[in-house]
């Protein structure tokens, strides 16, 4: 019997009512669904106490596969688990734009497809991203979307120095600088005036945030490059650092941020043939009427 570990965002289930078909759903198809919350919710957030929720770490060895329902957050969130066992992961979106997420909340009878193994496997490349302090590794982990380095609350700018297999590429004063996977380039990326990459290209996209001057452009790199930020010598603030929108950590002059291609890569279960530009252009609405 298929194992399938399901896991909800509980801010964006309501009542885990999509999560609740979908279990009934494979169950009747043969399969046995487990359903995890991909994260720790708040103490004062009521859980319902007719579902059995297990732990999601306690799962993942015996798993086949992951059902995630939510956003692109939520896919994100669980998709690093995923990744570290080597399971493919299925979004169901039930969030706002969802670009990784291969089902809509009104297709979830396809959710059956998954006992006779009726779907194929997309790989997403990741980044490895590490900080490097005095010689000393301070911080490792992995990507699927972006990496980002900020400014942080204070209305001010931050100079960062980027620099390509050891050579300076640029030094951009601004907002900070996104280095994204061409998953994530339809996320900040895009918002920052990068471009939009089809999924399985194998880039890495640097992109300034909001730059204070005229000749700080995006810029697309081979996925062989190593791609090395600092800030400038003569930054007198901190930075932070973020991946995947995770928990930010504080990076100092003389810290070294080191993004490079990773050897891992998510699994994304793919059960249509939809095209990128299709999604692109449903997400953004960008093809008009022709009648009109």
């Amino acid at each position: 019997m298929k194992r399938v570990i399901l896991t909800p965002n509980p801010y964006r289930d309501k009542g885990f009512h999509t999560v609740r078909t979908a279990a009934d759903i494979l169950r009747k198809a043969g399969m046995e669904p487990k359903i995890c919350l991909p994260f720790e919710v708040e103490k004062s957030f009521e859980l319902p106490k007719d579902i059995r929720f297990c732990r999601l770490e306690r799962e993942l060895p015996n798993a086949e596969l992951i059902v995630c329902f939510g956003g692109d957050g939520t896919i994100l969130h669980t998709a690093k688990a995923a990744t570290r066992n080597g399971i493919p992961i299925l979004g169901v979106n039930i969030g706002t734009m969802g670009f990784m997420a291969e089902l809509e909340s009104h297709e979830l009878p396809q959710l059956a497809r998954l006992a006779n193994d009726d779907y194929h496997i997309e790989n997403r490349m990741m980044l490895d991203v590490s900080v490097t302090r005095g010689g000393e590794e301070i911080f490792h982990d992995i990507s699927l979307n972006d990496v980002v380095i900020t400014k942080g609350a204070v209305a001010r700018i931050v100079t960062v120095s980027v620099k390509c297999d050891g050579i300076q590429a640029m030094e951009c004063g601004g907002d900070g600088v996104i280095v994204s996977t061409p998953t994530g380039s339809t996320a900040y990326n895009l918002s920052a005036g990068g471009p939009i990459v089809e999924p399985d290209a194998h880039n890495l996209i640097i992109t300034p945030i909001c730059a204070h001057d005229m000749v700080s452009r995006c810029m697309v790199a081979s996925d062989r490059r190593t791609v090395t930020l600092s800030l400038s010598r003569n930054a007198r603030r901190n930075a932070s650092l973020s991946v995947d929108g995770g928990k930010t950590v504080r990076i100092s002059v003389g810290d070294t941020v080191t993004v490079r291609k990773s050897d891992c890569e998510t699994k994304l279960l793919r059960l249509n043939d939809r095209s990128f530009y299709d999604v692109v252009n449903t997400k953004f609405n960008l093809v008009k009427d022709a009648t009109r």
